[in-house]
């Protein structure tokens, strides 16, 4: 005979008829349920979202992960740090902690210029891409990893995987990566030795998270006039698959209100790394706007919302036109969040930029 200590636990009464009814009478209701009502708990209505979200940072990145937090990082305006936030929603982006995941080096490469980051998930791991130069020689920017192996990037080693090399030292920076029928791909802005432009857009594939293969292609160089106002500049390159087709986005001219962002599009069943296969809008596709005050519109990403269907744009503007000084000494390009439409044609409707405090 066992011990007392042994003996199994007695089983739990049976429940009450009254619980049984209820749980019957539920379970009902979910099944008459219609698919709209059931569709709606799925996938809740996004709040609205108020401008600008997170003020003084620029060049911002937002990822919604699998676990269902919304990831931020972005350029600090001091350029000697890169930083992370995160929140289950959007608009708590704002609100939310912010933790510093690594500083500049006081000497040596990566000591200065810490310059648009972004946070990727690739492969079971955390990367992050960003610009930055030897403390010494603060305009040789270049492109450089970081790597975090533990699967919440507040935590674990953040480890310095090293510069991607390009085809030239030149002054490169603002690195994306994408993944397209099963190929990983970076897309970046770069000076191309003898060219009369500051940067132009770049893309190669990956044979990892930190190496190049393969040919490096020129997608789009500032040729229009609306992309050399103060500097001939494409860069900032983002990519968004909609509709059959890869929207990769850019930004132009110098970071005043003359900074705006351009398009070039591709058949998702295209080569990609064949420049011919991009096509390029003539015309910027988001620009400042006098009417709703917000100035200097760009260095976008794109991200979903809560329901997880609706496409949102992110990206920074500020607040004025008029800069006093090197618009790289001014702080307050703030970030901000908006619904991005869809025109009939499946093309993405970037409207303008919308005013401060307005829910979008």
């Amino acid at each position: 005979m066992s011990r007392p200590a042994d003996r199994l636990p007695d089983p739990p009464p049976p429940p009450a008829r009254r619980l049984l009814l209820k749980g019957a009478l539920a379970a009902g209701a979910l099944a008459a349920a219609t698919p709209a009502a059931a569709d709606a708990a799925a996938h809740p209505k996004a709040a609205p979202y108020v401008n600008p979200l997170v003020p003084n940072r620029a060049d911002p990145h937002i990822t919604r992960h699998t676990d269902g937090f919304y990831y931020f990082t972005a350029t600090a305006p001091e350029y000697d740090r890169i930083v992370l936030r995160r929140s289950r929603t959007l608009g708590g982006l704002g609100r939310a902690a912010e933790s510093v995941i690594w500083r500049a080096h006081p000497t040596g490469d990566m000591g200065a210029h810490i310059w648009a980051p972004e946070m990727h998930r690739v492969a079971g791991k955390w990367y992050v891409y960003f610009a930055a130069a030897p403390a010494e020689d603060v305009w040789a920017i270049r492109i450089w990893v970081l790597e975090n192996a533990h699967r919440d990037p507040f935590k674990g080693t953040w480890t310095e995987k090293g510069q991607i090399k390009t085809a030239w030292e030149t002054f490169s920076l603002d690195a994306t990566t994408f993944a397209h029928r099963g190929t990983r791909y970076l897309a970046w802005a770069q000076h191309e030795p003898g060219l009369d432009n500051n940067t132009a857009v770049w893309l190669s594939e990956m044979a990892d998270p930190w190496t190049l293969t393969g040919p490096q292609v020129r997608l789009s160089t500032p040729e229009y006039d609306w992309e050399r106002i103060g500097f001939a500049v494409n860069e900032g390159p983002y990519v968004l698959h909609r509709n059959g087709r890869l929207f990769m986005t850019y930004s132009a001219s110098a970071t005043d209100h003359n900074y705006c962002v351009g398009l070039l599009t591709a058949d998702e069943d295209s080569d990609l790394m064949d420049p011919a296969n991009w096509s390029k809008s003539p015309v910027p596709v988001f620009t400042s706007s006098d009417t709703t005050g917000q100035y200097g519109p760009g260095h976008n990403c794109f991200t979903v919302a809560e329901d997880g269907r609706t496409d949102v744009l992110v990206y920074h503007a500020r607040q004025y036109k008029e800069i006093t000084g090197d618009p790289l000494h001014d702080p307050n390009r703030h970030t901000r969040i908006q619904k991005l439409g869809w025109k009939p044609d499946g093309t993405p409707d970037f409207g303008v930029p919308v005013a401060d405090a307005e829910g979008a």
